[in-house]
Formats: structure tokens, sequence, C-alpha cells
């Protein structure tokens, strides 16, 4: 039987990793298509920002998550491969129509939009975030936009701004335990604060489906992930993927354990027997992933035609 998130007492030392993580390289027109259209409209996917392992996947199949806001994150997190720094409060106002436009020309139905997190601004960035997925809804509105947000330091007004711009699905990631977040995450994001944020998106909206993400090899034990699954669902989280971490570089925590994939299906089976709507497992699962979006978005556009 596979051992589970054994901890290395010599951080240092990186593991090799095991045959089932396996990462293809990226390309095919559909990649060099994407990549091209990126450039020339000078947007940023965080498919690129934080070296997502499905890059391949998602962009040969003509999908792709876009980063609004920049590439600098006002906040450090010690797994994340984003740039950190100060922003200023400067902001792209064209970039919402910038997106829309992007999202039109390449025919896509389901689309993510997360962000860096933008401290220096008064909103931490709400009101841009709510522009640019009502000008996606201007350009068309068949198509699902899912928001991935950042915690907005607890302000609920700048949430209740982007639950009312239109979305479809409301994303936040806990990204860890409890007892690991002080350790992994920026010390300005909270595991309450987490639960708190995706708690009021379903208060006020609570036919808004709400999703959340937990990555395994930090540290944590078995029974600490499931109850991070239990707390989920007691605030009403109905879409949930779980992941593995992987060491975007040597200045970024370690890597625990490598998990086995029997023991994310392990997840996967008690994340359905506590009635998520839906849940991904899997070694290179990421919080936005492409089967998981097909999903929902079938049960959406199903919803839709039945009010």
């Amino acid at each position: 039987m596979p051992r589970f998130l054994t901890v290395i007492k010599e951080p240092e030392v990186r593991l090799q990793k095991p045959e089932w993580i396996k990462v293809r390289l990226p390309t095919g027109e559909n990649y060099v298509r994407i990549k091209g259209l990126l450039r020339e409209a000078n947007l940023h996917t965080v498919c690129e920002e934080a070296n997502c392992p499905n890059i391949a996947e998602c962009w040969g199949g003509g999908t792709a998550t876009f980063m609004l806001m920049g590439d600098t994150c006002t906040r450090g997190c010690r797994f994340c491969n984003v740039k950190v720094g100060n922003p200023q409060q400067v902001l792209d106002g064209d970039e919402p129509s910038k997106i829309a436009n992007a999202v039109k020309m390449l025919g896509l139905k389901y689309i993510v939009l997360t962000s860096v997190a933008r401290d220096d601004l008064p909103d931490e960035g709400a009101e841009h975030i709510a522009k640019t997925v009502e000008a996606i809804n201007r350009a068309d509105s068949s198509i699902l936009v899912e928001t991935l947000i950042p915690d907005f330091r607890g302000d609920v007004s700048a949430l209740r701004r982007v639950i009312e711009s239109g979305i479809a699905v409301l994303a936040h990631n806990v990204e860890t335990v409890k007892r690991l977040t002080p350790s992994v995450r920026d010390r300005r994001a909270g595991y309450e604060q987490s639960l708190e944020v995706l708690r009021n998106a379903k208060l006020l909206k609570p036919d808004l489906i709400t999703k959340s993400s937990i990555m395994l090899g930090l540290g944590e034990t078995e029974s600490e992930v499931i109850q991070t699954m239990a707390d989920l669902r007691s605030v009403g989280v109905g879409a949930l993927t779980i992941g593995q971490y992987l060491q975007p570089s040597r200045g970024h925590l370690p890597v625990t354990e490598y998990v086995h994939p029997e023991i994310f299906e392990k997840f996967r089976r008690i994340g359905e027997e506590m009635d998520f709507l839906y849940v991904a497992s899997g070694p290179l699962v990421r919080s936005s992933y492409k089967a998981g979006e097909y999903y929902l978005e079938n049960i959406i556009r199903r919803k839709r035609q039945h009010s």
C-alpha cells in the first residue's frame, strides 16, 4: 500500500518524481495560436505564470485560464510561482475588452478568470474583475464565466460586486489544511477567512456554485484533508479539486511526498460521499481543470434550460 504524506526530515532533499507525474511538453497548432494571441494582446494566463502541468492539454484543446490585473501579486505565498511585488495601483483599463475579444476569437464557451492579489487597490481589484465578466457577457451572453478570486481581505461588498457581474461559478482556494496555512500561504491569507469568503458567497447568492481546491504533498495528514473537505462542505462549497503540489523552484516549499493516485481516488470517493456536486482528484489536477469545467458547464446549462 502507498505511504501517505510522510514528512522529510531534511527539506533540502528533493524527491524524485514518480512515474505517475508525467507532464508532456506543450505543442500543437492550438497551443501556438493561443500563445500568439495572448502575446499580441499583452494578456496573461495562470497556465504560464504558475507553470501548470496541464497547459499542453488545455491549450491544445483550445482553452485557457486568463489571469487579470497583471503578472505581479502583492502576496508571497510560498507555493506559488507568480511574481511578487507592488504594482502601485497600476491597472490596464482596456484589459476587460481585450479579454472579451480574445475569448470571442478563441470561440470559448466556458472560461476561467483568475487574478493576482491586489492589496494595493482600495477594492482589491473587485471592480476590474466584475467589468471583465460584464465585457465577456456583452460579447457573448452564452459564455459561462468562472472566477477564481482572491479573498478581498474578507470585504463583502467587493465579493458582492463580482457575484452580481453575472458569473456562473465562484471559486476561491483554501490551498491547504488549517495547520499548514501559516507556513504555506501569505500571512494575510487565513484559513478561516477563506471559508468565510465561500460562506458569504452562498449567502449572497444561494444558487451560485462555489468551488475550492486543496494541494497535497505539503506535510498534511489524511485526517486533516478530510476535515478540510468537511469544512468546505459546511460552507456550501459544491465543487472541489484536489491535486499534487509541485515545487516551482528551489526557493519554494519542498514537496514532502508525491501522493499515490490511489490516495487521490480515495479522496474522490470520500468527497462524493460528502455530497459534493463534483470532485476532481488526481496528481495533475489543478483548480482550473478542463474536465471539471466541462462537467460544471453541462450542469449549469441544464439548470438554465429548466429555469
